[in-house]
């Protein structure tokens, strides 16, 4: 269960916003002051802080600054400050999203989903584009949550396709990466042979991944018809 600190003075807004999460499944803590969430945030851990601008004895922007200087706990901005200097403000001092009062309770929490989504995403080395997701770590890929069973030298040249998107990757290039440390060859044909077996496990109506550069060598793109 995802512990939330909500950092909010008024406190209908502060225990209604609370009550939403906790029915979709979080952890939820409410403090309504500056020095309350100093104190929290000292005594520990969160998994993500939803804080208000305007706070009766600070500001929210102060205490970001106190967060970022311990950690990258995920960080909203809920605030009824609108203008795009605070947004911005808040965004540099590293803000994952910025919410403005009054708010969609529904799409309040599916912009948290998605800021969670994305950190974890982060710190999994998850590789996400479309409806493909590959964990570099793991060496291991699913396509609309399904696993994809893709040989090495496949899972190597979709690693070097998903780290260079929008880049045009020459057949030299590609060879010489997948030339391996015990010095096993990997040519021309068996190059062909391995991104043409790539595209056929990845690919589909929605998305074609690997755009062919002719002449030249493949580029990731993510688009349909590339």
């Amino acid at each position: 269960m995802k512990s939330i600190l909500v950092v909010e003075d008024d406190e209908m807004l502060g225990a209604g916003l609370c009550y939403n999460l906790e029915l979709e499944g979080f952890k939820t803590t409410l403090v309504q002051s500056f020095e309350e969430a100093g104190k929290k945030i000292e005594e520990k851990s969160w998994e993500m802080v939803i804080l208000d601008v305007n706070l009766p004895d600070g500001d929210g922007f102060s205490l970001a600054k106190k967060i970022r200087l311990k950690d990258r706990t995920p960080l909203i901005f809920l605030t009824a400050c609108d203008l795009d200097d605070d947004i911005l403000k808040g965004f540099e001092l590293g803000a994952d999203d910025y919410i403005t009062k009054p708010f969609n309770i529904k799409i309040v929490i599916k912009r948290i989903n998605a800021v969670f989504r994305r950190t974890e995403a982060s710190r999994k080395e998850l590789f996400i584009c479309g409806n493909l997701e590959i964990d570099f770590e793991k060496r291991t890929a699913t396509k609309n949550e399904k696993p994809l069973v893709l040989t090495p030298t496949e899972f190597k040249l979709l690693q070097l396709f998903c780290k260079n998107p929008g880049k045009v990757l020459t057949r030299k290039m590609l060879l010489e990466s997948l030339w391996d440390n015990e010095g096993n060859f990997v040519d021309e044909h068996t190059l062909t042979i391995n991104v043409s077996r790539l595209r056929s496990k990845i690919s589909d109506d929605t998305f074609a991944y690997i755009k062919t550069i002719y002449g030249m060598g493949y580029e990731w793109t993510g688009e349909k018809d590339a």
